[in-house]
This record gives structure tokens, C-alpha cells and sequence, in this order.
């Protein structure tokens, strides 16, 4: 499966009825979305296996990576595509230890040392941020415009930003060699999840990310 994470739709099930969760997801796939972050926080591991067993029946339809948030275990009892680990979560080494090579391994870096450790440990991909504050997060730390863009010319592997990125400001990323950008809120949040993707889309095509 090719690694595309121009549109990278990170989920919150928060307030949703899974039903409703699984129709928004569906419907931001429809509008493009080119991979899919299933992340559930305070979810016991059961919940956390049986929406992502759910979920991954989406993606699979469409043919979308499901990548898992932090949990190795979730990942591997779904056969999902990927993982995510973030800077405090399990090191990027021992994730592809355990999820194997042909696996997507994605890792969370605010600078280039950081970004480049996660590189030399097996990651293909990085989310970088936040951009701007965000709504998922109560303490956010920013990563600025400079930053990014050192971190993009660091590592050979793709490089999205993230955090709190809307169709409306995501012009201050133009010019900055991203592969992509990570959404929550723009989508999850949105009335019309389809339309809010295909609107980014939109957006990112002006910034010449497609």
C-alpha cells in the first residue's frame, strides 16, 4: 500500500455515537482523505480493539491506511496498516521491532534532532507541530514556521504538519516543503465532513501539495 499522507484525517470520537463516528469518517474518505488515524485516548483496550476493528473495515473499503494512535497492541490485534507514536509513547525502534517492516511507522518530532533520531529508527513519516493551537490538546506546545521547515529539509520521509491547520490559515504553510497536512477538528468538527475535506483538498492544490 503507497504511503500518501497529503490529506492525513487524525479522528475524535468525542460526543459522536459510533455510528455517527464511522458515518463522519466515511464520509471525509469519500472527500479524499488519504489516511486515517484512529486516536482514542480514554478508551479501555477492548473498546479500543473493537471500534478500530470497525473502522478498519472503512478504510479497508476504500482502500485508506488505518494507522492506530500509540497502541502497538491495538495495531497488530486489528492488522492495521500502521502506527503512530508520539515523543513520550514507545520509541520508534521497538514499534517496528514489533509491527515488522512491512508496516507504516509514523513518529511525532517538534525538532530536528528529534526528527532525525525517528528517521535513523525506521519511521516513514513524521507529523510535525503544532502549528497553532488546537482544540484536541488542553497544553500545546508550537512549532514555528522555521522549525518545520529545518525538520523537512533534515529527513528524506514525508513530513506533515499538524496542529490546528483549517482551510483558512493554512496558507502560512505555503512555501514549506510538506508532504501533507494532519486534521482534526477541520473535519471532525465540521457540519458537512465530505465537503470539509474536499475543501482542504482544494486548499492544498492552491499551496501546490497536489
Amino acid at each position: 500500500m503507497n504511503l500518501n499522507t497529503k490529506l492525513y484525517f487524525i479522528t475524535d470520537s468525542t460526543g459522536f455515537s459510533e455510528e455517527e463516528f464511522l458515518y463522519r469518517i466515511e464520509e471525509a474518505i469519500k472527500g479524499g482523505a488519504t489516511i486515517l488515524q484512529l486516536r482514542e485516548k480514554v478508551k479501555t483496550t477492548w473498546e479500543y480493539i473493537d471500534l478500530a476493528e470497525n473502522v478498519h473495515k472503512l478504510t479497508k473499503k476504500y482502500n485508506v491506511p488505518l494507522i492506530i494512535d500509540d497502541r502497538v497492541d491495538v495495531a497488530l490485534a486489528v492488522g492495521a496498516e500502521g502506527v503512530h507514536v508520539g515523543q513520550s509513547d514507545m520509541p520508534v525502534w521497538l514499534a517496528r521491532k514489533l509491527m515488522g517492516n512491512d508496516k507504516i511507522i509514523g513518529a511525532t518530532a517538534k525538532t530536528v534532532l528529534r526528527a532525525k533520531e525517528a528517521y535513523e529508527q525506521g519511521a516513514d513519516y513524521l507529523g510535525v507541530g503544532a502549528i497553532y493551537p488546537t482544540l484536541t490538546k488542553v497544553k500545546t506546545v508550537l512549532t514555528s514556521r522555521e522549525t518545520l521547515m529545518d525538520i523537512c529539509k533534515a529527513v528524506p520521509i514525508p513530513v506533515n504538519a499538524i496542529g490546528g491547520i483549517n482551510k483558512d490559515n493554512i496558507n502560512a504553510l505555503k512555501g514549506v516543503p510538506i508532504a501533507g497536512i494532519c486534521v482534526v477538528s477541520a473535519i471532525m468538527k465540521a457540519d458537512n465532513p465530505k465537503l470539509a475535506t474536499l475543501e482542504l483538498i482544494k486548499r492544498e492544490k492552491e499551496l501546490g501539495l497536489w
